[in-house]
This record gives C-alpha cells, structure tokens and sequence, in this order.
C-alpha cells in the first residue's frame, strides 16, 4: 500500500511591463536567500490557487490584480528539499505603485528584461520564464 503525502505548492506571479519582469531578491526567509524570484508563496489551506496568488503580490508588492487579469501560464512538478507543485500566472496589469512591501524579506526588486535574467535567479524560475517564452504549460524540474 502507497501511503499519502501532503504536497506542498506555490503560487508565482510574473508582473510585466514593457517587456520586462519585476524580481525580487530573497532574504532572511531560509529558502533561495540571495536569488531572484518573482513575487509568490504557498497556498494557505482552503485557498483557490489564483486567489492565493492575488494576495501573495498584494503582501508582498502592495498592488491588486483582479482575478480576470492574471493568466495561467505553467505548472510545474519539482522535486527539491521538499516536493511541490507550483503554479504559475503572468498579467500586465494591477492597481496601485508597486513598492517593497515585505523589506523583511526582499532586500532588491527590479524590472529585468526576459532575455537579461540575473545569474542568481531561482533556477527553476528561469525555467518557468523559458516554458512562458516557448509555449510549454507544464514541466518537471529536479527530477534528473
């Protein structure tokens, strides 16, 4: 008999704007410290993913986005310290300046263009931003 895991997953959001991505640089958070990664977290129990979305970017940049403005983009299945499945939205649009509004957490946040991404971004992030670029909704990271 195969036994029942909790599986773990995380809500990305790709803010673009004139064709550039806003990424911020991890701190003091124990996972991916010093790397880039979009603005995201873990689904909270009893969370539709793209609401856990929506108030992941309002936590962490102060904008909103309503629920018809953010697109699914990719999925993936990762397998790193712990196994996950995370999902992925991209949108153009928001209300309000987006702002550090977790400094605890983010110590940098800038617009990098989509094929000038800082060395020291999640590797799998840089994944994810390839699948968009290609048309690829899901794929494997880790797994090798």
């Amino acid at each position: 008999m195969v036994s029942q895991f909790g599986l773990v997953s995380v809500a990305h959001v790709f803010l673009v704007r004139d064709a550039k991505v806003l990424l911020m640089r991890r701190c003091n958070t124990g996972h991916e410290d010093g790397r880039y990664g979009p603005p995201g977290g873990k689904l909270d129990g009893g969370e539709e993913v793209k609401m856990a979305a929506i108030r992941e970017v309002r936590e962490e940049c102060g904008v909103v986005i309503q629920p018809d403005d953010l697109e699914m983009t990719g999925v993936m299945h990762i397998k790193a310290a712990n196994e996950r499945v995370d999902f992925f939205f991209i949108t153009e649009r928001w209300v309000g300046e987006i702002r550090n509004a977790e400094p605890n957490k983010c110590d940098h946040m800038c617009w990098f263009s989509m094929d000038d991404l800082p060395d020291n971004l999640i590797p799998f992030i840089g994944q994810a931003l390839k699948d968009h670029k290609d048309g690829r909704w899901f794929s494997s990271y880790g797994w090798n």
